[in-house]
Parts: structure tokens; sequence; C-alpha cells
């Protein structure tokens, strides 16, 4: 079926719809030639710019969303277009003008969380914890029961080692929200850092009931397992993740683990079926 041709409201709100959609499911050529038509049609279209900008970042082609992006910020102030084009300085490599911009978004009211988010993530990224910290706090002030920004918050003290306090908010959005995923994993990593294995092993299984393509979660699990000394079951973790690399550095790396002497044995050993 041909996507709407973007000449009247109703067309232009079913191709923004049909780029949404889209993109949600991980098409992002098709979002962005949605929303490229209704922005030809209508260079102002800020839900349109959104959802281009959006759509060229998903394909790592971030000087291309700049060109979007930009304009679009200026025109419109909006903080979740700044937010993504300080997305696109950051991958650039223009970091100061990425905070620059991100400073700008979280000026914005209403506070939109996802701003404070990036801000912290980006001041993680270049070790400037506290003041990382601080955003996320000031998020947080303005927006109590976001959840994405503590979710952030844990992952923050996760990456400064902070294990206790990742601990604390973790199991803080797991009781307002207990099926959220990402809090799930963060709240086993810290476990394990703590050599909690069992509590851990028990969420990252919790985790996988919910998402079960989660390779990443899988070869976590399977590593915790090997380190209660439950081999079998962990290597079946790590087969099933099909990341071979990352499976034989957790084997040979666990004191449960194996050793081999080639790679080539080791990924022929994943490739086998349990038994």
């Amino acid at each position: 079926m041909r996507p709407p041709t973007p000449n009247a409201p109703d067309a232009v709100d079913q191709a923004l719809e049909a780029a949404s959609v889209a993109f949600r499911m991980g098409r992002p050529d098709e979002a962005e030639r949605l929303a490229a038509r209704v922005l030809k049609a209508d260079p102002g279209n800020l839900t349109a710019g959104r959802l281009l900008g959006s759509a060229l970042l998903m394909q790592g082609r971030a000087d291309e969303a700049l060109t979007v992006l930009r304009p679009a910020a200026r025109r419109s102030g909006d903080p979740i277009v700044e937010t993504l084009l300080a997305k696109a300085l950051s991958v650039l490599g223009r970091a100061e003008e990425a905070l620059a911009e991100l400073h700008r978004a979280t000026g914005r009211r209403p506070a939109y969380p996802h701003a404070f988010v990036e801000l912290g993530d980006q001041l993680g990224g270049a070790g400037r914890f506290e003041e990382a910290i601080a955003a996320f706090e000031a998020g947080l002030a303005l927006a109590p029961d976001a959840m994405v920004l503590r979710v952030g918050l844990g992952y923050l003290h996760l990456q400064r080692d902070d294990h206790a306090r990742a601990r604390a908010v973790f199991q803080q959005v797991l009781a307002a929200a207990p099926e959220r995923h990402d809090a799930k994993v963060g709240l086993a990593r810290a476990m394990v850092r703590q050599g909690d294995y069992a509590e851990a092993a028990d969420l990252f299984e919790s985790a996988l009931r919910a998402r079960p393509n989660d390779a990443a979660t899988r070869l976590e699990l399977g590593k915790c397992l090997l380190e209660l000394g439950q081999r079998q079951a962990g290597e079946a973790a790590l087969r099933g993740a099909q990341a071979p690399g990352p499976a034989i550095l957790a084997l040979t790396g666990s004191p449960h683990g194996r050793l081999f002497l080639r790679p080539s044995v080791a990924a022929k050993f994943l490739r086998e079926p349990a038994g």
C-alpha cells in the first residue's frame, strides 16, 4: 500500500503516524522517507522534524540529522528537538556544543525528563560525575515521578562503582514499577558487583522472561550461574546468547568455567548442544 500523500491535514497526520510506527518498529529508513515527505510539503512541521532527525540518528547519520535538527531547534525552542540535536552533536564529537544544547533544553518548562537524562549521561561519559548527579537530581526535583531519571541515576552510580547507592536507587524504582526491565538488569548488575550472585541470577532470569532475545542479559545470567558453580546451566545460558566472543571470555574468566587452548575449540564447544 502506498504511503499517504502529505498534502492535506488528514494525510499529514496519517503520514506522521505511519512514520512514528515505522520508527518504533525499527524501520528508520521508512520513517525517514515518510517524515521527509511531510517536511518537504511543510518545512516547519515540528513532529516531522523530530521524526526525521530521530530516524537519521538511528541510522548513524548524525551529520545529516544535524542539518534537520538545528534549524528546527532554533525555530521552535522545543526541548525534544534540542535533546536530539545534542545527541547528534555528541556523536560528531562536538561535546561542548552538545552540553550547551542540553542546558538550554533542561531550562525549558514544563520539564522534559529525557533532556536531564541525556545531560547526565553525557556528563557521566566525560567523567564529570558530580555534575551528572546534579543533573539527574535537578530533573527529579522537577519531575519526581519520572522513573527514567531514577534509572539513569542508578546506572550513573554503577558507572562510578558506587554499588550500594545504585542498588538502593534500582530498588526504589522496582518498588514503584516492578516490571521495569532496565531497573531489574541494573539491580542485578549491582548485586553481581557485591557478590550476590544468586539474587542477581533470579533477577536476570526474570528480565529474560520478558525479553528472551536480550543477548547481553543472557550472557550476564550465564556468568552468574558459573560463579555459583552451576556449570551446566551457565554454559547453556552462554550458548543461548549466541555471542561467541563474549561467551568465550565468560567461560575462560570464571573460576568455574573452562580453559580452552584455542579459540576455535571454544567456539566449537559453544555451538554444540548442551548435554
